[in-house]
């Protein structure tokens, strides 16, 4: 089985065509393509947390640091964390460390666990 995104995991129908993408509008992680490949995701799909004004349990979430606290306590957040950590990059849960993984995975190098960030 393939690795899921938060969308997908949710089931919350806010990704472009979802059952629910025209009544509450598109989650900006399902399109944030700066992300794309993040922890193997689509877009910013294994990386929502790092991503402002997601739309998560119901409600627009606001800045990466407003919104982490609730991060940590959500059970998508902790499976990808779970998956990652025994992986080559690793977990990370900030946006930097997320860029420098991409960056190295495009320049073809091998990354050392970022584990550092959390």
């Amino acid at each position: 089985m393939g690795k899921i995104n938060c969308w997908e995991h949710k089931k919350c129908g806010r990704q472009p065509g979802g059952h629910k993408a025209s009544e509450l509008g598109i989650c900006p992680v399902t399109v944030h393509q700066d992300l794309h490949g993040a922890h193997d995701g689509m877009n910013a799909g294994r990386a929502c947390w790092v991503v402002a004004g997601s739309l998560c349990g119901g409600k627009i979430q606001g800045t990466y640091a407003q919104k982490l606290t609730n991060c940590w306590r959500c059970d998508f957040m902790n499976t990808v964390k779970k998956e990652e950590e025994p992986a080559e990059t690793g977990f990370t849960a900030t946006r930097l460390g997320l860029e420098r993984v991409l960056e190295k995975k495009k320049a073809g190098t091998t990354a050392h666990p970022v584990n550092s960030d959390h």
